[in-house]
Order: C-alpha cells, then structure tokens, then sequence
C-alpha cells in the first residue's frame, strides 16, 4: 500500500497528462459505474436526474483556474476551495449549506536504511472531500495515499457504494487510516532499533537522530489526533447526514483511529524516556571524564609541587648536597604518583 506497484503506475493518477489536475470522473447509478465518458459538469447533471445515482470526482493538485471551474459546476464554498488549493488546513468537517467540507492529513512511511538526523520517515499530504447530495469531489495533494485502489475495491462492493456519497467518503477514510496503522507499525520497529542503540552496553546513539525521531512523530500526531473531533461527529447517533448503515463502517473506522492516538501517544512517551536516558548517559560520560582528568591531574600535581620546591634555588635546602638527593626525590615522586593511580583505580577513577 506504501509502495508503489506496478498496478498503481499503470492508474490514471500516474499517467494522466502534466497540469491536468482531474484524475477521473465517475457516474454510478445503483452502486454500478456507468461505461460513457463525460465531463464532470455533465456528470452532475445526469447523476440529478436519475435516482441512486452519484458521481465521484478526483482531483490530484489543482490549480486555482481548475478548482474554480469545478466549484462553478458543484456549487462549491469559495472559502472551502480555497482550502482544498492551498493544503494547509488540519484535519476538520465543516458544511457549507448542502456539502460537507472533510479535511484528512494523509501520511506515509519513508523507507531509510539508518535512521540519522536528517532521515525523512513520515512524508505526508492532504485530502479533501466535498460530499453533497449526489457527488463527492476528492481533491488529493501528495501521494501519500493513493485513491485509484479504494475506487477499485469500492466499485467491486456496490452494496456499500448503494449507500450514496457517504459510502465514498467511509472508503476514502478507512484506507487513510488503514495507512495510520501501517505507518504506527513501521515507527514502531524505529523506536525499537533506537532503544536499543541507547541502551546498549556500548551506547552510540546520537542526540541529534532522537531529535528528529520526535520531530518526525510529532508532524504524525498533527496527522492523527486531531481527526477524532470529525470522526466523533460522523459517528454520533443525532447525524442525521450519514445514513445509518455507514455510520457503523464509520464506527469501525473510528476504533482503528483510537488504536492508532493511542500507540502514537504511547510512541510519544517513549521516545521521550528514551531521550531522558540518553541525556543522563551524555552526563554520567562526561562525570566520568572529569574524573579521570582530575586523577591525572592530581598525579602530575604530586611532580610538580616538588620539582617547583627544589627549583627555589635557596642556598640552604635539606638534601641538596647529598650525593643520592637527585635519585631519592625522582624515585619518591615516582612512589607517590604509583601509589595516587592505584588508589583512583581502585575507585574506579581511572
């Protein structure tokens, strides 16, 4: 699902001309895709005056010029295009008279042979949906999710598909989340190849690549948390919008949704633990390193205090005319400084 396969570069999303920003456009009367071509201003008409019948439009990165000409056909909100044309919006539902304003973040794991600081692991986008009466618009920025395989499955359940615009809209949900708990999955083996470098006997993990792990779990939890407010509302029992036999597809959705808030927040804590005990590490290392520069230190002190007492130069000094003074006093500083590294040994100064 995250990779591209062949199926998904022989889809019309991947060889549709450059610029073109509708990928298709479907008409579907009684849950069956009709075979005729038509635009998708034709397709609307027809789809209203035929009972059961919706059309599904897809829309890969518009243009404004695009998106106006569509919104001029479906009498679409001038602030909701602006929306789906820019991609800046957090997950919401929001209506604007008769259609139904969705915004998803869509998210998709990198693959990398070593995660260092700069690594990418979660790439996402956006999805928008405008559901009306009898059509569903999706206007998809990024590949992070991909619609040409959820068109498909859909088209082969025309039970679901019966359901009208919501069916699409549960489709196009279900397969994004579906993707949130791959994606958790994938963090998940990250953390574990993370936790144990840090913990290793030999620890050499990085500060700098926990940094961007966070970084990177946290652009997920922008994706994820903040859809359970629009899913609670497709889920409640007063939405008289979502027919009733969708709202349960809805709720099964919603608790694959749960599961993922909760292993992202789980992730969070984790890697947070996993930060702290490697900054307790950085400083333990460094508490051993002043240590050992301290014992080496006292170990040179013990020479230079005597050779700076018998560099005084005064006339009358003890053992200065003694024959043996010279090898006396470098063999007690040779003692002295032995006896000072056996004894932070000893202690584990050193």
């Amino acid at each position: 699902m995250l990779n591209t396969e062949v199926g998904q570069e022989r889809s019309p999303e991947n060889s549709r001309p450059e610029g073109q920003g509708v990928v298709d456009c479907g008409l579907y009367v009684d849950g069956v895709r009709q075979s005729e071509q038509v635009g998708y201003a034709e397709a609307l008409e027809a789809a209203r005056k035929q009972p059961g019948a919706l059309v599904w439009l897809g829309v890969h990165e518009p243009s404004e010029a695009e998106m106006a000409g569509i919104a001029a056909a479906y009498g679409l909100h001038e602030l909701a295009v602006e929306d789906a044309v820019k991609a800046e919006q957090r997950p919401k539902l929001e209506r604007f008279g008769e259609v139904d304003f969705l915004v998803l973040r869509t998210v998709r794991y990198v693959r990398h042979g070593e995660l260092t600081e700069t690594s990418e692991v979660i790439e996402t986008g956006q999805m928008m949906l405008f559901i009306g009466p009898n059509f569903v618009v999706t206007v998809r920025h990024g590949d992070a999710c991909r619609l040409a395989p959820v068109r498909s499955e859909l088209e082969a359940r025309q039970e679901i598909l019966r359901q009208g615009p919501w069916a699409v809209a549960y489709a196009v949900m279900d397969r994004v989340v579906d993707i949130y708990l791959e994606v958790t999955d994938r963090v998940g083996d990250d953390l574990d190849v993370l936790e144990a470098e840090v913990f290793a006997r030999q620890a050499h993990g990085r500060i700098q690549r926990i940094y961007q792990m966070k970084r990177e779990l946290v652009e997920f939890k922008r994706a994820v948390v903040p859809l359970q407010r629009p899913m609670m509302t497709l889920t409640a029992q007063v939405n008289r919008e979502v027919p009733k036999e969708i709202r349960k597809y809805f709720r099964d959705v919603q608790d694959h949704l749960a599961r993922t808030v909760e292993q992202v927040n789980s992730y969070d804590d984790l890697l947070n633990s996993i930060l702290q005990a490697r900054l307790a590490q950085v400083t333990v290392d460094q508490n051993n390193d002043m240590r050992k520069i301290a014992a080496w230190a006292a170990i040179a002190a013990v020479w230079t205090a005597i050779a700076g007492i018998y560099g005084m130069n005064f006339d009358f000094m003890p053992e200065t005319g003694w024959k043996y003074g010279y090898p006396v006093v470098l063999a007690l500083m040779l003692v002295i400084s032995l006896g000072l590294y056996r004894w932070f040994r000893r202690n584990r100064w050193l």
